[in-house]
This record gives C-alpha cells, sequence and structure tokens, in this order.
C-alpha cells in the first residue's frame, strides 16, 4: 500500500522570535529613529553602566544603541570624550604585534611551546547573531576536543536589562583541560611588573563583563569552565615587547553581577516615556532636550570620565542645585537632604527636624564655625604689613614693561605699582544667621 504525500513528518519551520522581543527591538528603532544604524554596546560601556546602575537615561539610551556623543552635541553640551588617535593606533600595533606568527606569541606567554600546537578556528559569519552562535559552536568543538584552541576576536553574547549586547573581547584561549581563559591586552606599559593601578583596575572591570558573558555559554557547555583570573598582556617597561600577567577579577565580576541584576529593564523604562518621545537628532532642540530629560539620571562626577552626556547632566543636577553633584560621598552623608539649598537652611536652623543626626550633625558644625570666627577674626598676618620689601617688590613689577618685562627708560614713568591689599579695606565678615532649634519644617 503505497503512502500519500500528505503522510510522514512535515518539515518544520524556523522559530520565530517571540513576539516580544520582536516589540521592544520595534520601540527601541523609534527611539533613536528608524533610520539609524543602532550603536553596539561594548564592554567598556557596560562596566560604567554597571558602575552607576541607578542611571535609567544611560540604560535606555545604550540599550536602544543611541550615539551619546552625537546626542550631547545636539543638546549643546558637547564634551572632549573618547580615545585620542594616537593611543588607538599603538593599541592595535601592539595588538598585532602580540597576535603576530598565527597567535604564536601570545599562545608562548600562556607557557604553550609553538611546538606543541593549537588550533584557530574560523569565527567569520554573517550578522553579530550568527557570529556569537559561531563563536558559542567553536567553543563547545575545542572543550570537546581537549586541545590547546585560540579565539581571536569572539563575540560574545549577553542580557542586560531585557536586551541582548553582544561583546568582543581581544581573545579567549581554552585549555585542554576544559578552561576558557580571557586575554585582555592594553597599551599601557607594565614596568618592573607592575602597571598603573588605575589603569589595571579599569581594564578588570572590562574583563570582568566578558567572563560574565561567558559563564552563560560555559553553562551549557559539558565539561567547560570559565577561569576567574584575566590574562593582561601590556608592552614590557619602555620597549613593544608583550609581557603577561595574571589578574583575579573575582571581586570586580561579583560587583558587575549584582549592578547589572539591579538594572531596570529597558521595556519598562520606555513604557514610561511620553508619548512620542524619541532621540532622534534632527528633532528640534527643545524637543530633544524634552524627551532626555523624561528619563531620570543618576548624576556623579565620576561620569565625567565614562559617559559622553555627563556635561549636560552635570550642568542639570548644578542648575537644580542637587548634591548629587558633589559625589556619591556626600550624597550619602547627607541622607534626605537632596539640595544644596536644603543643606545650608537645615544648618541655619531654618528647617529640618532637630532629632535627624544628619541636621543635628550640620547645625553643629555651624555653631563651631561661628565660635572660631568671633575667636579669631579674620586679619592680616604681621610679616604682610611690616615687611617693606614685599611692597617695593610690587612696585617694581608694576612698572616693568608688560611685554619685554624690561624696566622703563629713566625720566618716564611706569604704569603705576600693582594695588596692594589694604586691612582698611577689607570687608567685615557677615554675621550668620541664629539657629533655632524648635523648628522641623521640611528642607526644600
Amino acid at each position: 500500500m503505497s503512502e500519500s504525500l500528505d503522510s510522514g513528518p512535515r518539515p518544520q519551520a524556523p522559530p520565530r522570535p517571540p513576539a516580544r522581543t520582536t516589540a521592544l527591538r520595534q520601540r527601541l528603532a523609534e527611539l533613536r529613529g528608524p533610520a539609524v544604524r543602532p550603536r553596539p554596546l561594548d564592554a567598556r560601556a557596560l562596566a560604567a553602566l554597571a558602575a552607576n546602575p541607578g542611571c535609567k537615561r544611560r540604560a535606555l539610551l545604550d540599550g536602544a544603541g543611541v550615539d551619546k556623543a552625537a546626542l550631547a552635541a545636539a543638546l549643546g553640551s558637547p564634551g572632549a570624550f573618547g580615545q585620542s588617535q594616537f593611543a588607538f593606533m599603538r593599541g592595535n600595533a601592539f595588538e598585532a604585534r602580540v597576535k603576530s606568527d598565527g597567535g604564536a606569541e601570545l599562545m608562548r606567554l600562556l607557557g604553550v611551546d609553538g611546538g606543541a600546537g593549537f588550533r584557530v578556528p574560523d569565527l567569520a559569519a554573517a550578522g553579530p547573531e550568527g557570529r556569537a552562535a559561531r563563536t558559542a559552536l567553536a567553543l563547545r568543538e575545542a572543550t570537546a576536543a581537549g586541545d590547546w584552541t585560540l579565539l581571536d576576536h569572539p563575540l560574545l553574547a549577553l542580557e542586560v536589562a531585557g536586551s541582548p549586547a553582544y561583546l568582543e573581547p581581544d581573545a579567549v584561549v581554552v585549555h585542554p583541560d576544559g578552561r576558557w581563559t580571557v586575554v585582555e591586552i592594553k597599551s599601557f606599559p607594565m614596568i618592573d611588573a607592575s602597571a598603573d593601578a588605575a589603569k589595571v583596575g579599569a581594564a578588570a572591570r572590562q574583563a570582568a563583563v566578558y567572563v560574565l558573558a561567558l559563564e552563560h555559554t560555559a553553562a551549557r557547555t559539558k565539561g567547560a569552565r570559565v577561569a576567574h583570573s584575566v590574562l593582561l598582556v601590556c608592552p614590557k617597561d619602555f620597549s613593544n615587547l608583550p609581557t603577561a600577567s595574571l589578574v583575579d577579577v573575582r571581586k570586580q565580576l561579583s560587583v558587575t553581577r549584582r549592578q547589572l541584576a539591579r538594572l531596570t529593564r529597558i521595556e519598562d523604562i520606555a513604557a514610561a516615556l511620553p508619548e512620542g518621545a524619541t532621540f532622534e537628532l534632527d528633532r528640534k532642540p527643545e524637543e530633544l532636550t524634552a524627551a532626555v530629560e523624561s528619563v531620570s539620571a543618576a548624576y556623579a562626577p565620576e561620569c565625567l570620565a565614562v559617559c559622553e552626556l555627563a556635561f549636560h547632566c552635570r550642568a542639570r543636577a548644578r542648575e537644580e542645585g542637587a548634591v548629587e553633584a558633589l559625589g556619591r560621598s556626600v550624597r550619602g552623608e547627607l541622607g534626605g537632604l537632596t539640595t544644596v539649598t536644603g543643606v545650608l537652611a537645615a544648618a541655619r536652623g531654618a528647617c529640618g527636624d532637630p532629632a535627624d543626626p544628619t541636621v543635628a550633625a550640620l547645625r553643629l558644625a555651624t555653631t563651631l564655625r561661628t565660635e572660631a570666627l568671633a575667636a579669631h577674626p579674620c586679619r592680616e598676618s604681621p610679616s604682610e604689613t611690616s615687611s617693606p620689601s614685599s611692597s617695593e617688590g610690587l612696585s617694581l613689577i608694576g612698572q616693568r614693561d608688560p611685554e619685554t618685562g624690561a624696566p622703563p627708560p629713566p625720566g618716564e614713568p611706569g604704569p603705576g605699582p600693582l594695588p596692594t591689599h589694604s586691612p582698611d579695606a577689607a570687608a567685615p565678615v557677615p554675621p550668620l544667621t541664629p539657629l533655632t532649634t524648635d523648628t522641623a519644617a521640611p528642607c526644600r
């Protein structure tokens, strides 16, 4: 009996992406502009985002792939941010030197002799999703084979606040025992086996993001484990010869994992935006400013080194008198006092609960300051009023030619001596408002 054409299993259609993910991608494309290509989220941006998880503005802009440098210029607050071309070219040249001879120099730093042999798989694929899938496959094959394997610029996938991010470390080495090691190549020197602590810390935070992404892939690979010590490769002393050192990133990894878990989901932030809010650069400045200000930010002075919008956020924080502009440590010490005006008012006794330890400490500091100024009023030191040589020196300086520095010719008056400070002209210190401790009005 012959079988009909309809009998037998039907071929399965390729799985479609979930409707929730598709809707989120469409919404993020609308925010940055349908014709604008998304800016990829790298490990350096993720490390900065993990250091400030309360900033919803950066989380949304990075998730949508908005060019923050161009956005800051459109808002009127551009900043000199980014890596210099000289440092960029030097870093590329040093990385090429490390990976020369097919990666033999890099493997030598790990103690692998060139004669032992190692594999360098091809990771080329179409699109970031294809490259990430090809990298995951190469990691599984290398772990199962049990050979030394060097992955040059693999692409790793990591979900951040509900949105996928693709990360590209310099290299990943697979050991025969199934261990995966992240390789971070930097161009700052390692002098006498030690490097700048701040730069090493920044490299460790960046490498911790790669380790976190690798752990997600290793959890689905039998016999694989990710090393918590990354290989940092730097120039040796003042030469261009590479040297390497293992850096333990367990502390940075735990902090990054905890901070990224605290990030609000991007879809929740986007849902709270007003209708019609987008970050397209061709919009009117006032409309673009309103769209940016509709997302809350968590500014801190540390943002100036890692975020392109830091100058804009700092200007807004200063206009509002927010204590965040003074630093996170100051903000933490002031408790419920959120503005500089409120802090000064609480210190004078114009508002605040006297039982609040922060308000009590501010009023005590004001009292001590008032007593110190009353006991020792400001006046000139005797050395400044009794030394004629100082006034004569100022007079001679004031009579010299401002361009050549030569004294005036005989018989011609100079421009005159520089103005000197007179004790009689000193302005008196204004008295402070008397403290009142019987008020509990809120500070604004």
